[in-house]
């Protein structure tokens, strides 16, 4: 059965840094984009960053440029997510998402409705 299953958040200073993981298993990371998203209390998912299939496309929100990074390794079937120069809003619950369809060439809402494998999600909170 294809999972995503996300680990690495945690309680992180503002300025500090989070890598967070997305490991697949029973499917492979070869034909499927990649989707962040996060979700904060009481607002609405957010879609974070996608990285495509092949690796070759990446995209972020506005307000993550610049400080986060996605990234993928196809040996351990694993999308990454660094960040850094976390700041309070950042705080959330980020989970990801697979897909066969090119989600990140249309990112982030074309093929939002077809992101049909994800993840429990892994907290983040940025707080002093």
């Amino acid at each position: 059965q294809p999972q995503l299953m996300e680990s690495g958040g945690g309680l992180v200073q503002p300025g500090g840094s989070l890598r967070l993981s997305c490991a697949a298993s029973g499917f492979t990371l070869d034909y499927n984009d990649i989707g962040w998203f996060r979700q904060a209390p009481g607002k609405a998912q957010e879609a974070v960053s996608c990285i495509s299939h092949s690796g070759l496309t990446t995209n972020y929100a506005d307000s993550v440029k610049g400080r986060f990074t996605i990234s993928k390794n196809d040996a351990k079937n694993t999308v990454y997510l660094q960040m850094n120069g976390l700041k309070p809003e950042d705080t959330g619950i980020y989970y990801c998402a697979a897909t066969t369809f090119h989600y990140c060439a249309e990112f982030p809402d074309r093929y939002r409705g077809h992101l049909d494998i994800w993840g429990r999600g892994t907290p983040v909170t940025v707080s002093s």
